[in-house]
């Protein structure tokens, strides 16, 4: 009799055991970003303040093994077959990618960032206007340099829809003026690759007066070779994002200033719509499905400013 007991005592034990997990279970959203950055600190900052309003949910930022297209749809694989329920991928090629993009997206809803993925069936894009960013780049270049200039970009990804819209922004903003664009070096997010190809051009193009970093990492990297080559202040130089040589250099008046995104908006929004979406939320979903975070100008005159409000947003973050 009593081993009959304690066998069903040890039956609903375990019965009890599995609904506990099953209801442990929290749905898992996945931010994969395109390479290894310090720019994605910030997005991860903003995916933890949404997991701290949202600890329902499993939230995290992944890097894929190499930046290269077949490493992140590598990593979306793994990342469904262990059970994520919705992505969010910043795309390295979206031009090659569309095939597994679709495969994604099939099983589970996928959402893009930083670099679009439009003819794939992603649900939607948040991040910034890439366009209106490298006009904004255009802009502050003409006013800086009035007597016109000859200048080179420095990229990672020469094909990526980011890039590509920031290009040609930035010469959409810069006709008819007396600033050209010259060319523009990629890189393949290789540092070393970006540091040399700008020495390169220091070496070989005595005409060029002015550069533009078009990723986060390339406008540090001009400013080594500047800084090695004696030529700080010699050649204007308009950034993108925050890295902090970059803001270090606005702020010294060695760039002119840096167009900045919004990645913390990214990770932390983006989370918040996935969440909505899963629960059968679509309220946020435009009809256009362009969710645009606006991109801002950091010059001097507010460089301490943002700086500020960034350190205030990771702190935040990581009190949470």
């Amino acid at each position: 009799m009593n081993r009959i007991v304690m066998a069903a005592v040890a039956a609903s034990f375990a019965v009890g055991a599995g609904f506990t997990a099953q209801a442990e279970e929290k749905p898992k959203l996945s931010f994969v970003v395109n390479a290894a950055s310090d720019f994605w600190k910030l997005a991860e900052a903003g995916i933890k303040k949404a997991n701290a309003e949202m600890p329902d949910y499993d939230m995290e930022l992944r890097y894929p093994a190499t930046g290269t297209a077949a490493a992140q749809n590598a990593l979306m694989d793994d990342l469904v077959a262990a059970g994520t329920d919705a992505i969010m991928i910043s795309s390295v090629d979206p031009k090659t990618s569309t095939d597994s993009f679709n495969r994604i997206a099939a099983q589970i809803p996928l959402f893009t960032t930083d670099s679009d993925a439009p003819q794939s069936n992603r649900i939607a894009y948040l991040g910034s206007s890439n366009t209106e960013a490298g006009e904004q780049a255009g802009k502050e270049m003409v006013a800086a340099l009035p007597g016109g200039g000859k200048c080179m970009g420095f990229v990672g990804y020469l094909g990526a829809d980011n890039a590509r819209e920031r290009i040609e922004g930035f010469r959409k903003a810069v006709e008819g003026s007396k600033v050209t664009l010259v060319d523009v070096r990629g890189d393949d997010v290789d540092f070393a690759r970006a540091r040399s190809n700008v020495d390169d051009v220091l070496a070989a193009n005595p005409d060029i007066t002015c550069m533009v970093g078009f990723y986060s990492y390339n406008s540090p990297k001009i400013y080594e070779a500047l800084q090695a080559a004696g030529k700080l202040g010699a050649i204007t130089v308009v950034a993108f994002d925050e890295d902090p040589v970059t803001l270090g250099a606005v702020k010294e008046g060695s760039f002119v200033s840096t167009i900045v995104q919004q990645p913390f908006e990214w990770g932390y929004q983006g989370m918040k719509l996935m969440a909505a979406y899963l629960k059968g939320d679509k309220s946020g979903i435009p009809d256009d499905k362009l969710i645009i975070i606006p991109t801002k100008v950091v010059n001097k005159s507010n460089v301490d400013a943002f700086q500020a409000d960034l350190k205030a947003k990771i702190a935040s973050a990581s009190a949470s």
